[in-house]
């Protein structure tokens, strides 16, 4: 196992006195939530500022203040940052865990998928982990996924995408998936949080 802790950004002597470019307590760059520093007409992206030490993260926000330059539209939704540990098996997620949710006292249901039960993870034998979709018991709003398995770096993609789109469970449980992917996983998760997972071990 690796631990890696005490990551911080590197802005020490950075700036030089009465920029206007003022740093927090933990040396990162202070901004608002389009990447403004304090002096005009100076932005601050990526690792030196607020939010997740993660590239696409930054490379994001680098597009995210091309816009504003520009006069164009710009905004992230840093509620929806994907987040990947590359290890064997991988883990990704995006939203919240259940425990945030529970936290914050709204209705929610599950819906687990084991790769075990997925004919294409069985066919690389690939079968660790599952898939794990948190929905909103009122609306059926996606509120976080959360998949341990093979290739669940290029997987959590589509639910990033469908919760950009406040997509519901009911949504993936129609969207059609070929046969046999992984990505057949998320759609028997949404399925699993009404009961209704065709391909389920305990059928």
């Amino acid at each position: 196992m690796i631990v890696c802790i005490g990551r911080r950004p590197f802005t020490n002597e950075l700036l030089a006195d009465k920029t206007g470019v003022e740093l927090d307590e933990r040396g990162f760059i202070k901004v608002d939530e389009h990447c403004r520093t304090g002096a005009e007409n100076v932005w601050a992206v990526g690792d030196c500022v607020r939010g997740p030490m993660l590239a696409h993260k930054a490379k994001e926000e680098g597009v995210m203040v091309a816009d504003l330059i520009a006069g164009l539209y710009g905004e992230i939704n840093y509620n929806l940052v994907p987040s990947v540990i590359y290890t064997a098996p991988e883990i990704a997620w995006v939203g919240a865990t259940e425990e945030q949710v529970k936290h914050t006292g709204r209705a929610y249901k599950l819906g687990v998928f084991p790769f075990m039960a997925n004919g294409r993870a069985r066919a690389m034998e690939a079968s660790q982990g599952f898939v794990k979709l948190i929905a909103a018991q009122d609306d059926d709003e996606i509120l976080g996924v959360h998949i341990i398995g093979p290739m669940a770096g290029e997987l959590i993609a589509e639910a990033v995408l469908a919760m950009e789109y406040a997509a519901s469970s009911e949504d993936l449980q129609r969207t059609i998936h070929a046969h046999p992917t992984l990505s057949e996983a998320l759609h028997e998760a949404a399925l699993a949080a009404d009961k209704r997972a065709i391909d389920s071990l305990n059928r």
